[in-house]
């Protein structure tokens, strides 16, 4: 661990608590979101870029082995995508793993304030598991497009179209959950009940 990264968690710890003690929340978000924010980016290298990397890759072999559309090389993060005159090998690194959108996400609802502590935890894993399968969306439109037009149509694909779509959806989680609240206690409640009644069959059954 670095000790540039020790000392920002020690001097982030010691803002929070004077933020704190101040009742300035609007100053407690803003630097809580922010600090959290690049501490776990700055722990994420190797290995939850590793994960999230094989994770992403591992989405996408299942589309591949579906359609033949490509082949996936866990091992070097690559995935070669079929095309009978211009076939191409698109790398998935550290931009295409999501991890950024991913930490920036969890950040943000570890100190909003509106949700309580099982809200946070419900929305967290709701919003990585969301991230993640518009990423392998992402990158299964990549596929589509460059198996059909060639190589020389994978910076549209990739770019334009590939991001544009990505980035629809992560607004759209943005919105639902952190602006129209209404929906995502509405939606976290439905958890609760769905919940609630599968415990209740248990019980039942045992």
């Amino acid at each position: 661990m670095s000790i540039y990264l020790v000392i920002g968690i020690v001097v982030w710890i010691y803002l929070l608590s004077v933020l704190k003690r101040a009742h300035v929340p609007a100053f407690f978000f803003l630097i809580g979101t922010g600090g959290l924010f690049f501490i776990l980016i700055g722990f994420s290298d190797p290995y939850w870029v590793w994960f999230f990397t094989h994770s992403v890759i591992n989405g996408v072999k299942w589309f591949g082995n579906l359609t033949n559309m490509s082949e996936v090389m866990n091992r070097y993060g690559l995935i070669s995508i079929n095309n009978p005159t211009q076939p191409l090998t698109m790398t998935i690194d550290y931009e295409c793993s999501g991890i950024i959108e991913t930490m920036a996400y969890i950040s943000i609802v570890v100190f909003f304030p509106i949700f309580n502590r099982y809200e946070k935890a419900f929305f967290g894993v709701f919003g990585i598991l969301w991230i993640y399968l518009a990423n392998v969306l992402r990158l299964a439109l990549i596929i589509i497009i460059v198996h059909f037009a060639g190589g020389s149509a994978f910076f549209i694909g990739h770019s334009i179209i590939g991001r544009m779509v990505f980035y629809i959806l992560v607004i759209a989680l943005y919105y639902n959950v952190f602006t129209y609240s209404q929906i995502s206690h509405s939606l976290y409640q439905n958890f609760r009940r769905f919940i609630t009644r599968i415990k209740k069959r248990l019980s039942k059954e045992g």
